[in-house]
């Protein structure tokens, strides 16, 4: 079997936020940027990575999500719970000291995991969990 990570979505509650953090920030490409019925879905991603995206999306945009399943979601979001991503770099501390000079809401500062990786950790502008780990 052949199967690739080809897409990963996100909420976003600030479309200009959420470009400042991937784009700007993250120094991802903006590869499709829609809008529709006033939310806008960003899809991002790695320059060097074209198959791989990230989709910033409207909070519970589906249609089958209830009003009280929206208020939850919401809610979850400005408690940073969620959502989250795992990223990764080959430097670690030079990422966190960018991200970190952005003004993002550091959660964690580098640190060796009992795990066995060394990561860091912070918020995207929507309360995403965003995890960078060191490649070795």
């Amino acid at each position: 079997m052949d199967i690739t990570i080809h897409a990963s979505f996100l909420p976003h509650d600030d479309p200009e936020a959420a470009l400042a953090f991937y784009r700007d920030t993250l120094g991802f490409k903006v590869r499709n940027d829609v809008g529709y019925g006033g939310m806008r879905w960003i899809t991002v991603g790695p320059a060097d990575q074209p198959g791989t995206s990230i989709v910033l999306t409207p909070p519970a945009a589906d249609p089958g999500v209830t009003d009280d399943e929206r208020r939850t979601i919401v809610e979850m979001m400005a408690k940073g719970t969620y959502a989250a991503i795992l990223l990764a770099t080959g430097d670690l501390d030079g990422t966190f000291e960018r991200v970190q000079a952005s003004g993002a809401e550091v959660v964690q500062e580098p640190t060796e995991q009992p795990y066995g990786v060394r990561d860091c950790a912070f918020r995207d502008p929507a309360g995403n969990m965003v995890r960078i780990q060191e490649l070795r």
